[in-house]
């Protein structure tokens, strides 16, 4: 079985800085628009489309607003778990999502990740079962090399990987993403870099110039 993990707890803080300096109204970036719907939903609708079975989306910061837009979702496919503690590193939020799927392959997204084509992540899914043990291989979207990599060095989400892996990582870090992934790296965990469709997928929405970008090439 393939779940699906989105994180979508953080602060803000750099969005919310850059529309501040344009004296521009303060919007949370996975609620700004992007074609007709907010690009939370555009994550999770790429998500769905990759063939998982579940989904489970981790809220904290800013969660009523973000919560309220989910709620056309069916329970059966969308689960909405919330941090308890809203200071948590992406570590303990990537966690808290997986403890909420059964056992077995996970996609890890970020919900600032629009452009990650459900092919992109079916390819994820495929290249975690075809090219190394599924519980000791990390399938990863690749930011320069591609294949199998010699270094996690710069790599984060989105990634396909086994959730026994994960809680065998991330209960003992307070962190981000990347200093885990090298530690997997350095027990001889297989990483897999599958190549982007275009350059857009590798764009994630941090700061109010790369909404806009995305926005204009979406």
């Amino acid at each position: 079985m393939v779940s699906a993990v989105i994180t979508a707890a953080g602060k803000n803080s750099r969005m919310r800085e850059d529309l501040v300096s344009k004296g521009m109204k303060i919007e949370h970036k996975l609620l700004m628009d992007l074609k007709g719907k907010p690009v939370i939903i555009r994550t999770i609708e790429n998500v769905l489309e990759s063939g998982v079975k579940k989904c489970v989306v981790v809220l904290g910061h800013y969660s009523e607003e973000i919560d309220d837009v989910l709620k056309d979702f069916s329970n059966d496919m969308v689960k909405i778990v919330y941090n308890h503690d809203l200071n948590s590193e992406l570590s303990k939020t990537l966690l808290n999502g997986v403890k909420n799927i059964e056992s077995g392959l996970c996609l890890c997204v970020a919900a600032d990740q629009p452009t990650v084509t459900y092919n992109t992540m079916r390819k994820l899914i495929e290249n975690a079962t075809n090219y190394g043990n599924p519980e000791n291989i990390v399938s990863i979207l690749a930011r320069k090399e591609t294949g199998f990599l010699e270094s996690a060095e710069g790599l984060g989400m989105p990634f396909v990987c086994h959730s026994k892996l994960l809680l065998n990582y991330l209960p003992e870090h307070q962190d981000n993403l990347n200093p885990i992934l090298r530690e997997m790296k350095s027990n001889n965990v297989i990483f897999y870099g599958t190549p982007a469709i275009n350059d857009l997928e590798l764009v994630n929405i941090n700061r109010y110039n790369d909404y806009l970008y995305i926005k204009n090439k979406f």
